[in-house]
């Protein structure tokens, strides 16, 4: 993974080579979620991290006060892509751009952004992997304060098929043709864990490929050979639709960045994942492995 190879991921040294590419657009997308009661987190903006150390030129995007839809009951559903689109003009990103995502934290939220850009067309973007962790531990150069790039005009058209919502994800319950995975840790995905989402288990029907399991130890993404393992046992590779849902909608676009390196060609986000689910009783959920 030397160079851009359009399938999600650029490494440090492909980023540090290109630092000063005019078309590059360099954003940190930290999130944070801390331990709140009532649960199970409290969404809070990574910009002071930012601010305090960022790779050089990198400026940042709030992914839940800029680039979600602040009016949905839910925390962080995406926007329309002509909503997205204008926010990410004023940020700089234009239709020759080339985007890198980080952030100093979980890759979940460069992921996010990642997909969302994704399922609104727009291709030429790539998650840095290991993030501002693997960046800093190499002694590759940061930079304190802020950055903006130029505002600018960007169009993006939303794909019908990238974002699923719950009513084709519980047609999806028992059809053969389409493979949904629960990204969330295992404990949560049988229901033994103290953490849920208000129900405890997963959507019926769901197989588990656990986000945290496709990061290696210096967390970056395990070679492709390792991912498609994991993914060959869950029966993903095998079935011409994959549908990823999580708490929210966000550490399952691990695992879908990860199954679009593997080349599947039909590969969804629900967005409303768990978050939405548990709010409908009548909506099928059960226990165990």
């Amino acid at each position: 993974m030397d160079g851009w190879d359009g399938r999600g991921l650029v490494s440090t040294a492909w980023l540090q080579a290109h630092l000063d590419d005019p078309d590059l657009r360099i954003f940190d997308a930290t999130v944070h979620l801390r331990p709140a009661t009532p649960g199970p987190y409290r969404v809070e903006s990574g910009r002071a991290d930012y601010e305090a150390a960022h790779i050089p030129g990198a400026a940042f995007l709030d992914l839940a006060a800029d680039l979600s839809d602040t009016a949905s009951p839910l925390t962080f559903t995406h926007l329309p892509a002509a909503s997205l689109a204008e926010a990410l003009g004023a940020a700089g990103v234009g239709a020759d751009s080339r985007v890198v995502i980080y952030s100093s934290t979980t890759p979940m939220w460069a992921t996010r952004l990642w997909w969302m850009l994704r399922a609104a067309g727009f291709d030429a973007a790539a998650v840095l992997d290991g993030g501002l962790v693997a960046w800093t531990a190499e002694g590759r150069p940061t930079e304190s304060g802020t950055r903006r790039y130029p505002p600018t005009k960007l169009a993006l058209a939303d794909r019908a098929d990238a974002w699923a919502g719950k009513a084709e994800v519980l047609a999806a319950i028992g059809d053969g043709g389409v493979c949904t995975i629960n990204a969330l840790p295992p404990g949560v995905h049988s229901g033994e864990s103290g953490t849920n989402y208000g129900r405890p288990g997963h959507i019926k029907g769901s197989v588990n490929v656990p986000y945290a399991g496709l990061l290696d130890e210096a967390g970056r993404y395990r070679p492709d050979a390792e991912l498609r393992g994991l993914f060959e046992a869950a029966g993903a590779l095998q079935r011409p639709r994959v549908i990823c849902y999580c708490g929210g909608g966000i550490s399952a676009t691990m695992d879908a960045l990860a199954l679009v390196r593997l080349g599947h060609p039909a590969v969804a986000v629900y967005d409303g994942s768990m978050s939405e689910w548990v709010r409908d009783p009548d909506l099928p959920m059960e226990t165990g492995a």
